[in-house]
């Protein structure tokens, strides 16, 4: 019987490079950590390396000092080789962005490790639904957007209309992992693919919801055009936008706002009022989207069913968009404010009902405290049901119904 433990058997190199993320999302240098634990900075630089074995003391006191439990730096992990130096590779030389970005796009990384490590513990392997790549050289990238975004609305069969749960869609329906992060201001997005997770985006919590859907949609336009070239979009980046962004940027208003779909309805509203329409329309056509005023204008005049220039006048009178909103009674549709998607968090519930998981361990991979992930579970059994009106909890462990046949 083997009677080595954990930490005995973990390869010592392994156990660094995670000790070392750790160290690296918590923002610390080695001299900072090795002036809390007391030890030579030249101590933390082997341990990290591998070239030094941690003693048990040791990782206790580093997983206490960097808010991490032991058990996250010794269980197995899906490993994801060259995520991260992707993703810094996308940055514009010279850049001041890449130290306070480097915390982000090893958290992003992380999650996606996280959600395939569910994945392997429920036995439910996300099913990647991707088409080939689109070859869009040589064709005007907003021509090349309106092309690909109806080619993929009839892959998917989306019809014409709002795509009100896009998250669902590319996850689901497409095997995308998405996953909403508190990013830099200037951040909107990032994208990345890796053999071991799959594509993988990552958009900005902080921003408001109508603009994470367009980021969604415009990083899901570099998956299908570029996918193993990582992205980070920028607000505002480009004077000249390169042809990459421009198709991004088409693509996400023509994937959300679909040309046939959105003059079909704006005509059906233009027969509804002899003056013709009125801001308030707009407000509404947008709110039906799900998209921002600005973006439904933009498009509107894109596919020239209101003048060009529109939103700029509107902006130089400073037209109030929230309190038309708000005088429209347009309250938000579908304001996702999580950092998982449901699919995530209930891969994690399952596998800690399964006992594979411990509280603790449930907390870390929700991004929460043992409160915090008792709170989630309280919330899933009280939308769960059951056949005896009594609210009992249905464990989403339990093995489903065979299928007919069987």
């Amino acid at each position: 019987m083997n009677s080595e433990s954990p930490l005995e058997t973990m390869e010592p190199r392994a156990l660094g490079a995670r000790l070392r993320d750790a160290r690296e999302a918590r923002g610390w240098t080695q001299q900072q950590l090795s002036d809390q634990l007391g030890v030579a900075r030249t101590t933390i630089v082997a341990i990290e390396k591998g070239e030094r074995r941690i003693k048990p003391k040791e990782l206790v006191e580093i997983a206490a000092l960097l808010g991490r439990s032991v058990s996250d730096f010794l269980q197995r992990a899906i490993s994801v080789e060259g995520f991260s130096v992707q993703l810094r590779g996308s940055l514009p030389p010279p850049t001041t962005l890449e130290a306070g970005l480097a915390p982000h796009i090893d958290e992003f990384q992380r999650l996606c490790e996280d959600y395939a490590r569910l994945e392997e513990l429920c036995q439910a392997p996300l099913r990647r639904r991707y088409p080939p790549e689109y070859d869009i050289h040589g064709t005007e990238p907003e021509l090349a957007a309106e092309d690909v975004a109806s080619s993929e609305r009839r892959r998917l069969d989306l019809g014409e209309g709002p795509l009100v749960n896009l998250r669902e869609v590319i996850e689901s329906d497409v095997g995308l992992r998405v996953f909403q992060m508190e990013l830099p201001s200037k951040v909107a997005g990032m994208f990345a693919f890796a053999d071991q997770v799959g594509a993988c985006i990552a958009v900005n919590l902080l921003h408001p919801s109508e603009r994470r859907r367009a980021s969604m949609a415009h990083e899901f336009g570099h998956f299908l055009t570029a996918r193993y070239r990582s992205e980070i979009t920028f607000e505002a980046r480009y004077e000249r936008k390169p042809s990459g962004e421009r198709f991004a940027e088409a693509f996400a208003r023509s994937f959300l706002m679909p040309a046939a779909g959105l003059r079909r309805r704006y005509l059906e509203l233009e027969r509804e009022r002899s003056k013709g329409l009125t801001l308030g329309d707009v407000c509404r056509l947008a709110h039906f989207y799900v998209v921002s005023v600005e973006a439904m204008t933009r498009r509107l005049e894109e596919i020239r069913l209101i003048p060009l220039g529109t939103w700029d006048r509107l902006r130089q009178e400073r037209f109030k968009v929230r309190e038309a909103q708000q005088l429209l009674g347009l309250e938000p549709v579908h304001d996702d404010n999580d950092k998982f998607s449901a699919r995530y968090i209930a891969l994690a519930v399952e596998a800690w009902q399964q006992e594979q998981l411990s509280e603790g361990q449930l907390a870390r991979f929700l991004r929460t405290d043992r409160l915090g992930a008792r709170e989630r579970i309280q919330r899933l059994e009280a939308t769960s049901f059951d056949d005896s009106d009594q609210g009992e909890f249905i464990n989403l462990a339990m093995p489903f119904l065979k299928s007919a046949g069987r």
